[in-house]
C-alpha cells in the first residue's frame, strides 16, 4: 500500500450530517455529540455508540483490520469497542456526505473518563499506560490482517521522512532542536533496527485512548493507528503519553517501562531503542502537529494539543539518552540490591581528607568554579591524600546558559589523590581485569572500576597520583560516571558508596529541595511567598547567574536587588573587612555612614542634600509619607492605581496593585486619594499625547475635592516608571505636570526609585531624570543594598528640620557600618564598572530582541520600559489587551527549565518583570530572549 506521511485535514461532517447517518444505516437514534480527532470525524450517538466516519485516504481495508482487532482485544479480556452490523449487514458502510463518499463505521461506546483528565497523573497512571500498552501487545502478537501493512506517519520506523518532510512547518525557533534530537535518535535507532521485533501494534496507546470506568477498569479506544511496526514502539508511544502530562522525574516513565516488560519481555535491541524511539514519536507529535493546524485551521482539537506534544518533547529530549538506556535496562532486568560486604583498599596508613565541590564549597568561591582546572586546582591544594565526595552535584560540573536538569553534576564515583607507589588491596573476591586505563574487580554482588596509574602488582596494584573510582551493582548495566540529577535515587542503587573501600566516609549530605521546602512552610509564616510551586533550592549565586544544590545554574532575569551581581569580591570584601571592625547601631559615631549619606546627597538633584538610612524600601516610602505630611501639616496623599510601594502601614495605603492584594481598591484609607493608573499603553488615555489626557482629568479630580480638600493635600507619591506594573513608562512630560499640580496646591512630590533607580534605565541614573521632573523626597532601596536591608530618603534641609517637630528619628540598624560599606561598595562596582552603561547597552540589545520576538509571536502585546527594567506583557488579544494570565505563568515555568528566572507581575500577573543584575552581559540576554522564543512557540 502507498505511504501517508503527511497530516490530512478532517472530512467535512456536521453534526447534521451523521445524525441521519446513524439513524438511516444502523437504526440508532440519540443526542449527537462531536468527539475530538486529528484526522477523522468521531461522533456520539445517544448513550452507547460512536459513529466514525474515516478520512476519504482511509482504505476500506484498514478500517476492516481495525475492527477485527477490536474481536481480538475483546476476546483478551479487554474492554475495547465492538463493530455494529449496518441494517445491510456490513461493519463498513460508504456515504456520501457533501458530494464526497466516506467511509463510516458504528462502535459500541467504552464508559469511561479519558486516563489524561486524572488530576494528579503519577506513577498509578504511568503503570497503567504500560500494562495496558503490554497487555494489547501480547493480545495482537499472532494478529495479522492485509489493511495493518500501509506505513503512515505515525509508524515510528518512517519517522525520519515525517520530521523531515514536516519540518518546515515547526516555529524557527524549535527546529533545530527538533532536527538535531532526530537525527541523533535515528543514528542510535539504526544501529540495533534489524534486531526489533515486528508485529500489530495499537500505534496509540495514550492517556487520552484509555478510559477508566467508575470501577477503575481500564478500557481501550480509537484503534485508528493499528499498524505493523516494531513491538517497542507501542511501549515508546505510552511513554510519550506519560510525558505529555509533565511528568518529569524518570522514575516515573520507568513504571511505564516496567509494567509493559512484565508483560511483554523486552530484548536487548529494544533497551537500547526506546528512549531514541521516545524523542522520535515526541518529534513525529510536533511536527504533524505544526502541519495540521497549517492545513486545518479550525481543528480545535488539534491546536488544544499542541503545548501538551511540546510538552513531551521537551521532556523526552531533556533526559540523556545514554543514561535513560542504563535505567531502562536496570529496570526491565528488575535491578534488585543484594547485601554486600567491602573490604578497605587503601592501606590504613593512607587516609585521605575529603574536599568539598558542591554548591556550598568555599574552595569554589569568587567564580572560581568556572575555570576549567577548578577541580585539580581544589585537589592540589590539599595534597595527597585526598578524595572527592560520592553522590555529590559537584559545582565544577556546572554548565551556564543550559537548560535545568542538562548539566551531569552528580558524581557516582570519587576522584582520589594517594601517594606515589600506594598498593591497592583487594577489597572483595573477584577477578582482576586489565581495561583501558585501569583495571576492573568483578566479583558476585559488586564490581570495583579503578581508573589511573596503576601497575600490576601484589593485591589490585600499585598506585601513583590521581584515581577515579567507582562501584557498580555486578548484575546492572554500568552507570556513567557523572550523571545528570534527575532519578538520583536509582543511580545511588546502581552505582553504591565507596568509602569502606578509602576508610573515610566520602559520602556528600543529600540534597531535598522539596524536604527543605516543606520546613520553609512548617515555620516560616507561608504568606511570605515564594516564586514556582515546586522551587529549585538556591544557595549560590555569580554575577547573573545563580546556582541551585544539584549544581543546575540559572540567568536570573528578575533580581533588581542584586544590583552589581551575585557574590561580588568587592562586596563580600567590605562587608567581611567591616564585620571584623564592628557593626553596631546607627546612633554610634562612625565614619561610613557620613560617607553614604555625602555620596548619596550628590548624586541627587542640587536642593536635595539631607539623608535619612533605613532598612528597606517599605520603610523609605513610609518615612517619606511621613516627611510630606509633617513638613505640610496635611494628612491627604495622592497615589496612583496599579502602584506597589511597600507593605508598612504608610507605604500599604497608598500601593494598589492588585497582583499583590486583590482587595486593594477597596480598603484604602481615607486621606488617600488614587488617581488613573497613566498607562498609555492599554490605559484609559494610549498614544504619544496619553499625558494631556491623563493631566486633564487630574485637574478636574483635583477640583471635584473642593477648595477644603484640596488644602488637605500632603503631596503625592509615585513610581517614576511602573514597577510592578511591568516597567511601564510614564507618557511623555506626565510626571513634571502633576509634580507641577501638587506644588501649586503646597504639597511634597515623592518619587518612589526602590525599582528603578541607581543606573537601571540605563540612559537615567534616577527614574525622574526620564520624565525631566525634580522631586522633593527620593524614596531608594533594593539596589542600595545588593540584597543587605538597607534604604534611604533624600529630601531638602527644609524637609528633614521640619520632621524634627515629631521628635529625634533613628532606625538602629538602618545605616549601620556593615550596611553603610556595603553601600559605598555598591556605588564603588556601579562607577568603576560602568554598569550604568552597560545597562544602557546591554539592556537595548535585550529590548531589541524582545521587540523583535514581538513581531512573531502575537501573544506579546507589547515590550515596556528601558535599559534594564523590561516587561513583556502577554495578551490574548492584541486589539482589547485582554491579559493572558494562565500563559504567562506557564511561560514562567517552562523559562525556569530553559534556565532562566523570570517572573510575572502587573495586577493580571500577566506581565514578564525582566531587570536582571546590572552586570548581565549580552551572551546571558541572548540566552534568555532565545528561551523565551522557544517557549512561546511550545505554548502556541
Amino acid at each position: 500500500m502507498a505511504e501517508q506521511l503527511g497530516g490530512l485535514a478532517r472530512p467535512v461532517v456536521s453534526v447534521e450530517d451523521a445524525a441521519p447517518v446513524a439513524r438511516e444505516r444502523w437504526g440508532v437514534e440519540g443526542d449527537v455529540v462531536e468527539l475530538g480527532s486529528n484526522q477523522d470525524r468521531n461522533f456520539r450517538i445517544g448513550a452507547g455508540h460512536v459513529l466514525k466516519v474515516a478520512n476519504a485516504a482511509t482504505d476500506v481495508a484498514e478500517l476492516e483490520a481495525q475492527n477485527a482487532s477490536m474481536d481480538v482485544l475483546a476476546d483478551a479480556g479487554m474492554r475495547a469497542p465492538r463493530p455494529v452490523e449496518s441494517t445491510s449487514g456490513r461493519t463498513v458502510e460508504p456515504v456520501e456526505i457533501g458530494g464526497v463518499t466516506l467511509h463510516a463505521r458504528l462502535l459500541t461506546y467504552v464508559e469511561g473518563e479519558p486516563l489524561m483528565d486524572v488530576p494528579s497523573f503519577g506513577e498509578a497512571e504511568a503503570r497503567m499506560l504500560g500494562e495496558t500498552a503490554g497487555r494489547i501487545v501480547a493480545a495482537l502478537a499472532g494478529f495479522e490482517h492485509a489493511g495493518t501493512t500501509r506505513t503512515t506517519q505515525w509508524d515510528l520506523r518512517a519517522a525520519p521522512d515525517v520530521v523531515r518532510a514536516l519540518l518546515h512547518h515547526v516555529p524557527e525557533s524549535l527546529r533545530s532542536r527538533v532536527a538535531n534530537a532526530s537525527l541523533d535518535s535515528v543514528a542510535r535507532v539504526a544501529a540495533v533496527s534489524p534486531a526489533l521485533p515486528l508485529q500489530v501494534i495499537h500505534g496509540d496507546v495514550t492517556d487520552d485512548n484509555l478510559v477508566l470506568d467508575e470501577q477503575g477498569s481500564v478500557g481501550v479506544i480509537d484503534l485508528g493507528d493499528l499498524m505493523v511496526s516494531w513491538r517497542v514502539a507501542e511501549l515508546a508511544v505510552a511513554i510519550t503519553g506519560v510525558l505529555a502530562n509533565g511528568c518529569d522525574d524518570p522514575l516515573t516513565s520507568l513504571e511505564t517501562v516496567r509494567a509493559f516488560a512484565e508483560q511483554v519481555p523486552l530484548e536487548h535491541a529494544e533497551v537500547v531503542a526506546l528512549w531514541p524511539l521516545v524523542v522520535l514519536r515526541c518529534a513525529v507529535l510536533v511536527t504533524s502537529a505544526a502541519e495540521l493546524t497549517a492545513i486545518d485551521e479550525g481543528n480545535d482539537y488539534a491546536a488544544e494539543r499542541t503545548s501538551r506534544e511540546w510538552r513531551a518533547f521537551r521532556l523526552a529530549t531533556s533526559f540523556d539518552p545514554d543514561e535513560m538506556a542504563v535505567l531502562v535496562a536496570a529496570t526491565v532486568a528488575g535491578v534488585r540490591p543484594r547485601p554486600f560486604s567491602l573490604g578497605r583498599m587503601l592501606p590504613e596508613h593512607v587516609r585521605p581528607s575529603v574536599v568539598d565541590l558542591s554548591v556550598l564549597s568555599p574552595s569554589l568561591d569568587a567564580g572560581r568554579w568556572l575555570e576549567p582546572d577548578a577541580e585539580q586546582a581544589v585537589l592540589d591544594a590539599e595534597g595527597a591524600p585526598v578524595s572527592t565526595r560520592w553522590a555529590e552535584h559537584r559545582l565544577t560540573q556546572a554548565r551556564p546558559l543550559a537548560p535545568r536538569g542538562s548539566a551531569r553534576t552528580l558524581a557516582l564515583g570519587v576522584d582520589v589523590v594517594v601517594p606515589d607507589g600506594t598498593l591497592l588491596h583487594v577489597p572483595f573476591e573477584g577477578q582482576r581485569v586489565r581495561i583501558d586505563g585501569g583495571f576492573e574487580l568483578r566479583g558476585d554482588a559488586l564490581t570495583l572500576v579503578v581508573r589511573g596509574d596503576v601497575e600490576d602488582a601484589d593485591g589490585l596494584g600499585l598506585a601513583s597520583g590521581r584515581l577515579r573510582v567507582q562501584l557498580h551493582r555486578t548484575e546492572a548495566p554500568r552507570a556513567p560516571f557523572f550523571v545528570s540529577p534527575r532519578a538520583e535515587s536509582l543511580w545511588r542503587a546502581l552505582s553504591p558508596d565507596p568509602s569502606a573501600l578509602l576508610g573515610v566516609d566520602v559520602a556528600a549530605p543529600p540534597t531535598d529541595a522539596d524536604r527543605v521546602l516543606a520546613r520553609r512552610d512548617a515555620a516560616y509564616a507561608p504568606v511570605q511567598e515564594h516564586y514556582y510551586a515546586a522551587p529549585p533550592q538556591v544557595e549560590r549565586g555569580w554575577r547573573e547567574l545563580m546556582v541551585d544544590t544539584q549544581a543546575q545554574v540559572y540567568v536570573d532575569a528578575v533580581n533588581n536587588v542584586a544590583t552589581t551581581g551575585h557574590a561580588h569580591p568587592h562586596l563580600v570584601e567590605a562587608a567581611t573587612r567591616q564585620w571584623s571592625l564592628l557593626n553596631t547601631n546607627s546612633r554610634f559615631h562612625y565614619a561610613a555612614v557620613a560617607e553614604l549619606s555625602e555620596r548619596l546627597a550628590a548624586l541627587g538633584p542640587d536642593r536635595l542634600d539631607s539623608v535619612f538610612l533605613v532598612n528597606s524600601g517599605s520603610e523609605a516610602v513610609d518615612l517619606a509619607i511621613r516627611l510630606a505630611q509633617v513638613a505640610t501639616g496635611r494628612p491627604r496623599m495622592l497615589a496612583a492605581r496599579e502602584a506597589y510601594h511597600g507593605w508598612t502601614l504608610a507605604s500599604d495605603a497608598v500601593s494598589t496593585s492588585l497582583g499583590d492584594n486583590p482587595r486593594a481598591l477597596e480598603s484604602r484609607p481615607d486621606w488617600v486619594e488614587l488617581i488613573d493608573a497613566p498607562n498609555s499603553v492599554r490605559g484609559t488615555h494610549r498614544g504619544p499625547d496619553a499625558a494631556t489626557g491623563y493631566l486633564a482629568d487630574l485637574d478636574v479630580q483635583l477640583n471635584a475635592l473642593g477648595e477644603e480638600g484640596r488644602a488637605q493635600l500632603a503631596g503625592v507619591v509615585i513610581e517614576p516608571i511602573f514597577g510592578n506594573g511591568g516597567g511601564v513608562l510614564l507618557p511623555d512630560g506626565y510626571l513634571a505636570g502633576v509634580f507641577e499640580r501638587v506644588r501649586a496646591l503646597g504639597g511634597v512630590c515623592i518619587s518612589d526609585e526602590v525599582q528603578v533607580s541607581y543606573g537601571r534605565l540605563g540612559e537615567h541614573f534616577w527614574g525622574f531624570e526620564q520624565q525631566d521632573a525634580v522631586p522633593d523626597v527620593i524614596t531608594v532601596a533594593k539596589a542600595m543594598g545588593n540584597g543587605q536591608p538597607l534604604g534611604a530618603v533624600i529630601t531638602t534641609r527644609e524637609i528633614a528640620e521640619a520632621f524634627a517637630a515629631e521628635g529625634s528619628f533613628f532606625s538602629s540598624a538602618g545605616g549601620s557600618p556593615v550596611s553603610s560599606r556595603i553601600g559605598l561598595a555598591v556605588l564603588d562596582v556601579l562607577e568603576s564598572e560602568g554598569l550604568q552603561q552597560n545597562a544602557r547597552e546591554v539592556g537595548g540589545h535585550f529590548r531589541e530582541r524582545l521587540l523583535a520576538l514581538a513581531e512573531r509571536h502575537p501573544a506579546i502585546g507589547a515590550v515596556h520600559g528601558m535599559g534594564l527594567y523590561l516587561g513583556v506583557e502577554l495578551v490574548s488579544d492584541r486589539e482589547t489587551f485582554a491579559p493572558a494570565t494562565r500563559l504567562a505563568a506557564d511561560v514562567c515555568d517552562l523559562l525556569l527549565e530553559e534556565g532562566a528566572i523570570v517572573q510575572p507581575t502587573g495586577d493580571h500577573k500577566n506581565v514578564l518583570k525582566i531587570k536582571p543584575p546590572l552586570v548581565i552581559t549580552r551572551e546571558s540576554v541572548d540566552h534568555v530572549v532565545e528561551a523565551l522564543d522557544r517557549v512561546l512557540s511550545m505554548l502556541g
